[in-house]
């Protein structure tokens, strides 16, 4: 499974504080799941983020980020983040603050 090691790297630092995360691999990169809700995922050179849909229509706006499509289909809620958006730690910090925010709201899609 080819995924960007250092990328991933960055994410766990950010989130050594954050309670209950777990790696899956998944989507041929790594996702980190936050509370068993899927958060952040990591795959070559893009991070993807699970954001509050409200902020979407704004934040794809920012450089470096645009809207998942998955077969046609896109995904409000869900941005990719390309090296370009999270180059300083200030742009990479928004994006996990972004979906750490968002997460403690999420519905988990795990079956309980």
């Amino acid at each position: 499974m080819a995924y960007n090691e250092k990328l991933a790297d960055r994410i766990r630092e950010a989130l050594t504080d954050v309670p209950r995360v777990e790696e899956k691999k998944m989507f041929r990169g790594v996702a980190f799941m936050v509370d068993d809700k899927m958060c952040i995922t990591v795959g070559d050179n893009e991070m993807m983020c699970r954001i509050d849909p409200a902020l979407h229509e704004d934040e794809v706006e920012k450089n470096g980020c645009r809207t998942v499509i998955m077969r046609g289909r896109e995904y409000k809620g869900w941005v990719l983040i390309s090296e370009e958006g999270m180059k300083t730690k200030k742009q990479f910090d928004h994006w996990i603050k972004l979906a750490l925010d968002f997460n403690k709201r999420a519905k988990s899609s795990k079956k309980r």
